[in-house]
């Protein structure tokens, strides 16, 4: 049976929200939330790569396990290789959890596993759920086309597929950005050297398409609540307390 981590980059300098991952939710940082729900899940084992001693201590504070990188990663996808090839062991299977989704359901990264266990040719895969139509313009929600195999064909910020005058309305689909690398793949991903259509939209996940490697995008009808900001904070909590009131 195929060896499976998740490995969860948290990232305490972010841009946007500077602490984000230690923010308090509901009783417990962001980052502990994400750890609870990783750990329940089929895989083997579940750590967090950290860049910033501070997430190094509260991770101990509620016995997480934790390992420190390079604060200076410029993604998660290059902070989890560093994490995973250290390991004297190498997993078969990645899945990469973003420290900033407290409400990933479980079940979404069982699922993930699955595709990848009674898949083995595949080397990546990823996730999405619906979008509204009204929704497509914001270049903040990732938007995913993908072919009738699943296989992605583009990843955009930019409204796609995009509905002409006289078109057939087409389903859209938001990127939720958790991944699934065999670890070879994840090596030659972060080997890759940046392309153009990444530096284009500012998405990594284009450089691997790019360069000719299939992802495979696994379809969900759960959502989460992704924090980029304080406002998406306050969403979180608000979910959560819906949740487990």
């Amino acid at each position: 049976m195929s060896k499976v981590n998740v490995v969860i980059p948290a990232r305490y300098a972010s841009s946007r929200f500077p602490g984000k991952v230690l923010a308090p939710l509901c009783g417990k940082v962001m980052i502990q939330h994400v750890y609870e729900r990783a750990t329940a899940s089929n895989a083997d084992d579940v750590f967090i790569a950290a860049d910033d001693e501070k997430v190094l201590d509260a991770v101990k504070k509620f016995n997480g396990k934790c390992v420190m990188t390079s604060p200076d990663h410029q993604s998660g996808t290059d902070r989890i290789f560093e994490a995973v090839n250290a390991l004297e062991g190498k997993p078969d299977i990645i899945i990469n959890v973003q420290g900033d989704e407290p409400l990933i359901p479980t079940s979404v990264i069982n699922e993930l596993i699955k595709v990848m266990q009674d898949n083995p040719d595949l080397p990546m895969a990823t996730v999405a759920v619906k979008l509204d139509r009204e929704l497509i313009n914001d270049p903040n929600k990732v938007k995913v086309i993908f072919g009738a195999d699943q296989r992605a064909i583009y990843f955009s910020r930019a409204p796609i597929p995009f509905l002409r005058d006289g078109g057939i309305p087409a389903q859209a689909y938001l990127h939720w950005g958790i991944y699934a690398y065999r670890f070879d793949a994840l090596k030659k991903f972060v080997s890759l050297p940046t392309g153009r259509l990444e530096n284009c939209e500012k998405l990594e996940q284009l450089r691997v398409l790019e360069a000719g490697m299939p992802i495979y995008v696994l379809l969900s009808d759960l959502q989460s609540v992704g924090v980029d900001t304080p406002e998406d904070l306050k969403e979180a909590e608000k979910k959560m307390k819906e949740l487990f009131s």
